[in-house]
């Protein structure tokens, strides 16, 4: 028995709070054009879509302190963090790029999975879509959160390579790590193999292998 079919690219929290204000850029470890490099991807990765007519979803982060539960803002007092994103904010607005008209956003209120924002699941469900295709920020944060569950709930997972970045963990890391437990294809945007389903594997309880592909960063 095969799942839903159709593919559609997961574009995750590319907001100015994480990646365009300055306390954003302090935040990034590594070098800033990295970060810039990842958020350009995205945006190629965008209108690549656009173009083969594969559907866009928006996913966006709000962390006012009413959306936070306890161990949130526990979390946030130790380590002496502040809320991003707010609602209504220059910081919440999208980065670079932005929905087009019919184009579906679904948001994340203080929470890192896109499967907790309202109404994504069932999107999904009612589009078709058995593969999601991710870019966005960050790898390591919500992208994984996403695709962990995206994975247990039976999607097939592709990480387009130069279209995301990490921000606490080693990038290829994370990616090996996604390939690995998810089985995820990670892959660049111009390959075609990114915007389509997985064949099924023959046999009662096969599973597709983690492809072994070399790990790019977003600088190339």
């Amino acid at each position: 028995m095969t799942g839903p079919s159709g593919t559609a690219l997961v574009v995750v929290d590319l907001q100015n709070d994480f990646c365009a204000t300055p306390t954003a850029r302090a935040r990034f470890p590594g070098d800033p054009a990295v970060l810039d490099a990842a958020v350009a991807g995205g945006v190629r990765a965008v209108e690549t879509a656009r173009r083969r007519g594969v559907e866009v979803v928006f996913v966006r982060f709000l962390g006012d302190t009413a959306h936070q539960g306890p161990s949130w803002r526990g979390r946030d007092r130790r380590l002496g963090k502040r809320p991003k994103c707010l609602e209504g904010s220059p910081g919440a607005e999208f980065h670079a790029v932005a929905p087009a008209e019919g184009e579906r956003v679904f948001t994340k209120r203080a929470v890192f999975d896109a499967f907790l924002a309202e109404g994504f699941q069932a999107h999904l469900a009612e589009q078709g879509i058995g593969h999601l295709v991710f870019a966005g920020l960050f790898a390591d944060v919500c992208v994984d959160s996403t695709a962990r569950t995206a994975f247990q709930k039976g999607f097939h997972v592709t990480v387009l390579t130069e279209c995301t970045t990490s921000l606490h963990l080693p990038y290829d890391t994370v990616l090996r790590f996604m390939r690995v437990l998810y089985g995820a294809r990670t892959i660049t945007a111009d390959d075609p193999g990114a915007w389509t389903t997985p064949e099924p594997v023959a046999g009662a309880g096969g599973g597709t292998r983690p492809e072994e592909v070399p790990c790019p960063s977003p600088l190339g």
